[in-house]
């Protein structure tokens, strides 16, 4: 079981920390179009060696199969020998949902009351769960393209006395939402600046590549922004084409600077505030480590 204030703390424990993550390796594979291998390396000093290696099906999609996959490996960092083997889908949510909940507690109004959801992927109930960990929300709204889909899910996670709806309108739940949450596959922008209110916060979690798009460059232009790494300028289209169109410079704070400052984040409750993620591995290695340590405390 996984506690989120530990995962919590050991993400924040790892951006503050020094570890050595190399870029990630994207290949691109043959047949069906935009399928993609990741490798993605990470070490901390010699204490503990992380490698994963995912596979991106968007077909998959069709046939009822997760879009991502793969695995990854903990390594003892002294002696290099295998230490656990985790399933990479489950680390990569585990780890995407508690890095951007790290930065919603620190970006986002402490009195934020309504969370939309856009999505409907494997990420959405593990992004729902760790957001609940920071904020007391007492409406979640699930928008999604298939609004069967958006309404089978909302179903699903309608429990413990939250109330989870599906949302028709994207227009309209972009304007009632406190915290905009995006975890899409979407090429063309999702999360309007000129509909989000003053005082909202919005994660972007899904462009990971230049052509991959969640936000506006108005919503760029309004907002005070962070990126989970440097990373983010050279990988996905969401800080990509505001920084050419002039909305943003390489100026934003990274999560690391926003641990130590968290006014880089917001100022008053007046500000629109995003977090763009796109994933390092440095937070993979937290979260495999964080869960191995878990494990041994539990047998």
């Amino acid at each position: 079981m996984v506690e989120q204030p530990g995962l919590l703390a050991a993400l924040a424990s790892a951006f503050r920390g020094a570890s050595t993550t190399p870029p990630r390796l994207h290949y691109p594979l043959p047949g069906e179009g935009g399928a993609q291998l990741l490798v993605m390396p990470s070490w901390s000093e010699r204490e503990a060696i992380g490698v994963k290696v995912i596979t991106v099906m968007p077909a998959n999609a069709s046939r009822g199969l997760p879009t991502v996959d793969g695995s990854y490996v903990l390594l003892d960092g002294q002696a290099g020998s295998p230490l656990a083997a985790f399933s990479a889908r489950s680390l990569t949510a585990l780890r995407t949902a508690g890095v951007c909940a790290l930065a919603t507690s620190v970006m986002s109004r402490r009195d934020a009351k309504v969370l939309l959801m856009i999505g409907t992927g494997n990420l959405v109930p593990f992004l729902i769960a760790a957001y609940r960990a920071v904020r007391s929300f007492e409406r979640v709204l699930v928008w999604g393209r298939t609004a069967e889909k958006a309404s089978a899910l909302a179903e699903k996670l309608s429990r413990d006395g939250l109330q989870v709806e599906a949302a028709a309108d994207l227009g309209a739940a972009l304007r009632d939402a406190d915290v905009i949450s995006c975890a899409t596959l979407a090429n063309e922008p999702l999360v309007s600046g000129a509909l989000v209110r003053p005082g909202t916060h919005v994660d972007l979690v899904g462009s990971y590549t230049p052509k991959m798009r969640e936000g506006d460059t108005d919503l760029f232009r309004r907002a005070r922004v962070v990126v989970d790494t440097a990373t983010a300028f050279d990988e996905s289209g969401d800080v990509m084409v505001p920084l050419q169109e002039g909305a943003i410079t390489r100026e934003v704070p990274d999560l690391s600077a926003l641990l130590s400052t968290p006014s880089l984040g917001r100022t008053s409750d007046q500000d629109v505030t995003v977090f763009k993620s796109v994933g390092t591995g440095l937070a993979d290695l937290a979260t495999a480590r964080y869960l191995l340590g878990r494990h041994r405390s539990l047998r």
